[in-house]
């Protein structure tokens, strides 16, 4: 027996919808966590993700920046949210999941702030939010993450690594990759005892990318990719990592988001 939870940016719930829907049908995901949804709560397409299996739902949205969502086939035990660097700006939900005979799951979906165009903190008060955002987080992770059975999945907007990029040397000093961020993730990390689950079956000097942007047309067929989405495992849940898997098809269907969906199936 597995869980299978799938991570998606999905850069609008109502514009992507109908790609959710095929998603849904060829790779038959127990729980979605979604980001960049979108959309307010009252507006969100609860009946059609329903329709889809998904009976189980938390939501928490805005018009047309950020929100989160987590939609389950299974039912939650429990669900919170937390409010990180003083706004509420939607990015963050949990619920813990029965986890068969080992122990409830807990589940995190985060979406953290892209950070703006400048890696300046004194410059740019974007890039200093997703310092602070990150730092906050990895203080969370050392009282609340250390020996529970805990997922962390979302869009972190970081590629920590150096083939977490296309080009490490030509794009170091751009958000996302700076030695900034590729340090909090790696404290966030330290802090929570947590793995990185991507590169827990895919090793660090292998390219692995979860995002080709729309800047330039050609960024898929080249191969132009970031790994900006992550599903991080405490230590407790560590022995039950049964795969991962980038779903990379989905950014060539037509209209897509940016992001692709990242799955991982956990043992039950």
């Amino acid at each position: 027996m597995s869980l299978r939870i799938v991570s998606w940016n999905v850069n609008s719930i109502r514009q992507r919808l109908d790609h959710v829907a095929r998603f849904v049908a060829e790779w038959q995901p127990d729980v979605l966590c979604l980001q960049e949804t979108k959309v307010r709560d009252e507006n969100f397409p609860a009946s059609d993700l329903a329709e889809m299996g998904f009976t189980h739902q938390v939501i928490r949205g805005q018009k047309a920046y950020n929100g989160v969502a987590i939609l389950s086939r299974l039912p939650f035990e429990a669900q919170d949210h937390r409010i990180w660097c003083s706004k509420d700006d939607k990015r963050h939900l949990s619920v813990t999941l029965a986890g068969g005979s080992a122990g409830p799951i807990e589940l995190h979906n985060f979406y953290v702030p892209s950070g703006g165009p400048t890696p300046d903190r004194e410059a740019n008060d974007k890039f200093g939010h997703k310092l602070d955002f990150l730092e906050e987080m990895a203080a969370w992770a050392r009282v609340h993450a250390r020996g529970r059975r805990l997922l962390l999945v979302g869009d972190l907007n970081v590629a920590p690594l150096e083939n977490d990029v296309w080009n490490h040397k030509r794009l170091v000093r751009s958000v996302g990759h700076t030695p900034m961020e590729s340090e909090r993730m790696a404290n966030l990390l330290e802090a929570g005892a947590l793995t990185d689950v991507g590169r827990h079956f895919v090793p660090p000097d292998q390219p692995l990318y979860t995002w080709w942007g729309y800047r330039f047309p050609q960024s898929l067929e080249r191969n132009y990719g970031w790994r900006l989405d992550h599903a991080l495992a405490s230590e407790p849940l560590h022995d039950a990592l049964v795969r991962m898997e980038v779903v990379k098809a989905t950014r060539a269907w037509e209209k897509p988001s940016d992001h692709v969906p990242l799955l991982v199936e956990i043992a039950t």
